[in-house]
């Protein structure tokens, strides 16, 4: 199988997306980690780690499928936050994102009509889905507790939240 190099670009792009989410979440568990609030740490570097581990998923096929891996800069993240909301927001704003980049490597896929991409990129599709509600769903929580109630925060991911009951990210 040979990737298209149109696909081959954005599949490299893509790459590097998601290690600067992964950079990303290391810097708002970071945020998090220098208020003691564990809980709110330990589920982000954990979605760091599943950021990094979709980007070496594109590594793989890439290589496995032919192309010319080329992975580019990866910016500097964002590592200063006025609140909990706004690191989560900020969580929120790159799932999104990212749902979108996943959107258009599938309209790639098909324009190519490379139907061993697109299956490949179905997972991502659902797990985009997956990231984008656990994400959600912790923001509403973040903002219904607010700034001085974040050992609130703490105890629902304590009790499972939406990181499951080990504290990692599904």
């Amino acid at each position: 199988m040979q990737l298209t190099e149109e696909l081959t670009a954005a599949m490299n792009q893509q790459v590097g997306h998601e290690l600067s989410a992964s950079s990303q979440y290391i810097a708002i568990a970071a945020h998090f980690d220098t208020q003691a609030l564990s809980r709110l740490a330990a589920f982000f570097y954990a979605q760091a780690d599943e950021e990094r581990a979709h980007a070496m998923k594109f590594v793989h096929f890439i290589v496995e499928a032919g192309g010319a891996l080329e992975i580019p800069a990866v910016p500097a993240p964002t590592a200063r936050f006025a609140s909990a909301a706004e690191a989560v927001a900020l969580a929120v704003t790159s799932e999104d994102r990212v749902t979108r980049q996943i959107y258009a490597l599938v309209d790639q896929a098909q324009a190519d009509s490379d139907y061993i991409s697109q299956r490949f990129l179905d997972w991502f599709v659902n797990e985009q889905f997956e990231e984008m509600s656990t994400m959600g769903d912790l923001l509403q929580v973040v903002e219904r507790a607010g700034e001085e109630q974040l050992l609130r925060v703490e105890e629902y991911l304590e009790r499972g939240g939406p990181a499951g009951p080990s504290g990692e990210a599904e």
